[in-house]
Order: C-alpha cells, then sequence, then structure tokens
C-alpha cells in the first residue's frame, strides 16, 4: 500500500458536448470537476482523480479511464455500489461503467499502452447525428485520405499538428494505426498511438480532409510534416466529431480485472 492509501481505476464515458473538456478549469464545468465532486462525497473525503488524457471542449469519450487514491479498502461489493452511487450523482451524459483495484503506483495518464480516437465525418445531413459528427459537402477522395493516413505512419514528429505553447518535453508519437473507412453514410477516421498532442487529431483530420478534396497533394502533406509548422498544416475540425474510443494497459498493473 502506498502511503497515500489504496489506489483504484475507474471506467467512464461522456458526451462531451455540454463540458470544457476534462481537466480541472476556473469558471468552467469540465467531467474531472464533477467526478471529484461526486467521488468526495460517496468517500466522505475529498479526492483528485487524475485522467488517461486531456480531452479538449467538446470532445467525446466512449472508454476513458482515471484513477484515484484512498485509505479505505474498497471490496468488489462495495466497487459495484459506488458505481452506482457515483452514476446516480452524476449528470446523464457521463456514466461510470466500472471500478478496479490497481497497483499502489498504477497511473491512468502514463501506463497506458496506447489510446484509439474515431473522427466521424457525416455525407449527408442528419437533423440526429448532427452533434456527435461533422457534415462535409462535396467529393472526397477517400484513397487518397487513406494514402496519406499510411504516410503518418513513417514520421514520429507531429509538431505541424500540434497545439502550439504546449507544456509538454517533446511532440514525438508511435502511430500505430491510421486509417479511414466508410459505415453507411458515415465517413470515419481511426487513429491508434502511444499518445497524442494537444488537438493533434482533430489537425491531422482537417489537413488529410484537404488531401481528400485535393487542394494539396501527397507530396504537400508530407511536407507539412515535415516543415513542423502548425500554420502550413489544414483547419482544426470541429470537436463534436471526435470520440477517445479504447485506452489500453498492461493486465499487470490490475488487481481485479
Amino acid at each position: 500500500m502506498s502511503d497515500t492509501g489504496r489506489r483504484y481505476f475507474l471506467k467512464l464515458g461522456y458526451n462531451g458536448t455540454n463540458y470544457h473538456g476534462w481537466q480541472i478549469q476556473e469558471n468552467a464545468i469540465t467531467v474531472q470537476a464533477l467526478i471529484n465532486d461526486a467521488l468526495s462525497t460517496i468517500l466522505k473525503t475529498e479526492i483528485n482523480v487524475v485522467g488517461c488524457g486531456r480531452t479538449d471542449s467538446g470532445v467525446h469519450a466512449k472508454d476513458f479511464f482515471a484513477h484515484f487514491s484512498t485509505l479505505e479498502d474498497i471490496t468488489s461489493r462495495k466497487m459495484k455500489i459506488y458505481v452506482h452511487k457515483l452514476n446516480s450523482f452524476l449528470p446523464k451524459d457521463i456514466v461510470i461503467y466500472s471500478m478496479y483495484a490497481v497497483k499502489a503506483d498504477a497511473h491512468a495518464r502514463f501506463d497506458a499502452v496506447f489510446r484509439t480516437y474515431h473522427y466521424y465525418i457525416s455525407r449527408k445531413k442528419d437533423p440526429f447525428n448532427q452533434d456527435f459528427s461533422w457534415y462535409v459537402y462535396g467529393d472526397l477522395n477517400v484513397e487518397k485520405m487513406n494514402e496519406g493516413a499510411n504516410t503518418l505512419l513513417e514520421y514520429n514528429d507531429f509538431t505541424s499538428f500540434s497545439k502550439s505553447k504546449t507544456q509538454v518535453s517533446n511532440n514525438l508519437c508511435t502511430i500505430q494505426f491510421a486509417k479511414w473507412h466508410y459505415e453507411n453514410d458515415v465517413l470515419i477516421f481511426s487513429i491508434t498511438a502511444n499518445r497524442f498532442l494537444r488537438n493533434m487529431v482533430r489537425a491531422v483530420v482537417g489537413t488529410l480532409i484537404d488531401l481528400g478534396k485535393e487542394k494539396i497533394s501527397l507530396n504537400d502533406f508530407r511536407q507539412i510534416i515535415e516543415n513542423k509548422n502548425r500554420s502550413n498544416a489544414g483547419y482544426s475540425v470541429p470537436a463534436r466529431g471526435l470520440f477517445l474510443t479504447e485506452v489500453k494497459y498492461p493486465d499487470a498493473i490490475f488487481l481485479n480485472y
């Protein structure tokens, strides 16, 4: 056991429409703040959860993890009760799926092996999907967009797609998978990497859309990556179409997974 008690992971999801992202901010409603309040009320002590990442304002998460520590030894039975209580306290657009006991030094952010994001583009106007996708009108060369997506795997410095003035030591990422595919009238971009930079996926999607609209060539796309200049890359697409869909951890950090 650590000096701060036992450690637990929460597996959760949220519709990010009404929130200024995950991370606590002054004068803004965030997912982290609401979960802190709910957990602190239930455990009757101040709790601060640490998330697996920092989703921006309006971005959604189908699969998100956060850790917290407490002096209480929470049994498996109590975990189920606490999950139910948390869901009762939290608004309808945030859900806690489960709670897990983990090793005392397990970390929701740093122990993640990879993360996967999906970006959804509607190819026809759909009033029932407008909060969860971006409607793009006109022709798109998806084959060329997939050539660009495949090109991403050849690089590891993605400064060109990062928000400027971020508090990170480097802009290096290892992308393991990137591909576009259709599901009915929705075009979906899937990307998996060990880490992502602030605004990276939305900037990558915007630049690949430029490629698909043939505003830039595949060689231009390579030059954008190699120039390491955000102003050369494409538009940052709207947050509403972006979902964090999977976060993977080593099985060894879980005590009752």
